[in-house]
C-alpha cells in the first residue's frame, strides 16, 4: 500500500512537470512571440525614420544644388549690372564732353558773328 502511494506519488508529480514543462515552453513560445511582435512594431517606425531621413538628405542634397545654382546666377545678374551701370557712368561722361562741346562751340560761333558783324560794318562804313 505504501508502495503503491509512493508510486501513485511520483506517477502524479511525473504528471505536474510533463504539465509544468508544458506551459514553460507554451511561456517561451509566446515572450518569443511577443519580442518578435514588439520589435516588428518597433522596426517598421525605424525604417519609416530612415525612409524619411533618406528623402530629407536627398531634398537637402537638391536644396544645396539650387542654391549653388542661385548664386552663381546672382553673381552673373551683379556683373551685368554692374557692366550696364559702368556703361551708363560712360555715357553720362559722354553727354557731359559733349554739352561742354557745345557750350565751346556756341562760344565760337557768338565770337565769330561779333567778328563778321564787325568787319561788316567795318567795310560798309568804308564804303
Amino acid at each position: 500500500m505504501l508502495s503503491s502511494m509512493v508510486k501513485e506519488h511520483h506517477a502524479k508529480q511525473n504528471v505536474r512537470k510533463e504539465i509544468q514543462e508544458s506551459k514553460r515552453k507554451e511561456a517561451c513560445a509566446a515572450a518569443g512571440e511577443l519580442t518578435q511582435a514588439l520589435v516588428d512594431h518597433l522596426n517598421v517606425g525605424v525604417a519609416q525614420a530612415y525612409l524619411n531621413q533618406k528623402k530629407l538628405d536627398a531634398e537637402a542634397k537638391q536644396l544645396h544644388t539650387s542654391a549653388v545654382t542661385f548664386s552663381k546666377q546672382t553673381q552673373q545678374w551683379l556683373s551685368l549690372v554692374e557692366s550696364f551701370s559702368g556703361a551708363l557712368k560712360e555715357l553720362g561722361d559722354v553727354e557731359n564732353w559733349a554739352k561742354t562741346i557745345e557750350g565751346d562751340i556756341r562760344t565760337i560761333t557768338t565770337a565769330l558773328e561779333i567778328v563778321y558783324k564787325n568787319s561788316q560794318d567795318q567795310s560798309t562804313s568804308q564804303q
